[in-house]
């Protein structure tokens, strides 16, 4: 059993229309938008940087450098896919997925099902298997300011049978 744990921060930033963010592969309607290389979820970045903490392969940077143009507003759940085919590769799968989106505005309460149900299909795990918490920042730090959102992530990871 291997257990992994991952973060990931990115600046918000004010939108002239209406726009969306991307949380956990999910579309949340947003009037800010992300400052990001990729399209900047940072949830899924989150679970790739614990997957690949959990088998000792360093960060996301390290395998997705943002100086590579190929990850220029790249889909994350791409990143999340080759990492898990990685720890397949290498006789592991995860089993479990307990995580935090930090976020001010937009309030995701009332996506948090889609959220965990998408990510239980990303993952191909049970959806009981599967914890996604939305918490502000109380108007503290980058967060609660609405400079910034982030994520925090922590997976079990088990050898295949």
């Amino acid at each position: 059993m291997r257990f992994g744990i991952g973060y990931d921060i990115h600046r918000l930033m004010a939108s002239k229309e209406p726009s969306h963010i991307p949380i956990g592969g999910v579309q949340i309607p947003c009037s800010l938008k992300i400052e990001s290389h990729s399209d900047g979820d940072v949830l899924l970045h989150a679970v790739v940087d614990a997957i690949l903490g959990s088998l000792a392969l360093g960060d996301i940077g390290r395998w997705f450098p943002d100086s590579e143009p190929e990850n220029r507003s790249r889909p994350s759940h791409e990143f999340l896919e080759i990492v898990l085919k990685k720890a397949h590769d290498m006789g592991w799968v995860v089993k479990q997925l307990d995580s935090i989106v930090h976020l001010e505005t937009p309030r995701l309460a009332g996506h948090i099902d889609g959220i965990r149900e998408n990510l239980a299909k990303l993952l191909n795990i049970e959806l009981d298997r599967t914890s996604v918490k939305a918490k502000s920042g109380e108007g503290l730090g980058p967060v609660g300011t609405r400079n910034a959102l982030a994520a925090q992530a922590y997976v079990v990871l088990v050898e295949r049978s």
